[in-house]
């Protein structure tokens, strides 16, 4: 590996590490740095330009809503000024069940679009893959009983996060891609695409 190339690979890895410490201690202006201009969000409870995300994280911190994260190993592939990050992940979400406080772990991979622009990579889009979740109430005393018919209405990977978020009144997308299936092989597809200098749409 060259010194050029790991130097492209290190300020990558700083932007997904950066992107997750910034949000989760709302430090707005270091989380939108780490961004393009037309940077788009997909999550699934927000679908959008980074703008707009900056500023539902800035009101959901400001109501106390509690969405961590912890990012883990990185792959990255580089293809002049383009790239694709997958970047191991942990989504921890607390917040009230039916009336229980509980809390959602939820891991997967942030599937990033990045681009060299004017000496600095920042990421173009964002899409979450969301591989398998579990809740468990804060207080392991504590018996929360979910609908089975709300749960079963969203995919494996994420359904008790979007159970909990759904209790919290955020539309959810119901079709985010998981480990397995045409979503996700949808989303390699794009990745390939982009790194062949293609352009790519949310």
């Amino acid at each position: 590996m060259t010194d050029e190339l790991l130097a492209h690979r290190l300020a990558i890895r700083d932007v997904v590490e950066t992107w997750a410490i910034a949000r989760d201690s709302g430090d707005w202006d270091a989380f939108g740095a780490q961004w393009h201009d037309d940077g788009y969000m997909m999550a699934t409870w927000f679908q959008g330009p980074k703008d707009d995300f900056i500023r539902v994280s800035q009101e959901g911190w400001a109501k106390g809503v509690s969405i961590l994260h912890f990012t883990g190993g990185c792959k990255i592939s580089i293809a002049g000024a383009r790239a694709i990050a997958q970047t191991r992940m942990t989504i921890m979400q607390r917040g009230e069940v039916h009336g229980i406080a509980c809390d959602v772990t939820c891991t997967g991979r942030f599937y990033d679009f990045f681009e060299l622009r004017n000496g600095r990579w920042g990421i173009v889009l964002r899409q979450p893959i969301y591989e398998k979740d579990r809740l468990d109430p804060v207080d392991p005393g504590a018996t929360v009983r979910l609908d089975p018919g709300l749960l079963a209405k969203f995919p494996e990977g994420y359904r008790h996060l979007a159970y909990l978020q759904v209790q919290l009144g955020y539309p959810v997308k119901p079709d985010m891609p998981g480990l397995r299936g045409p979503g996700v092989e949808r989303l390699y597809e794009r990745g390939e695409a982009w790194i062949a200098g293609q352009p790519v749409a949310p």
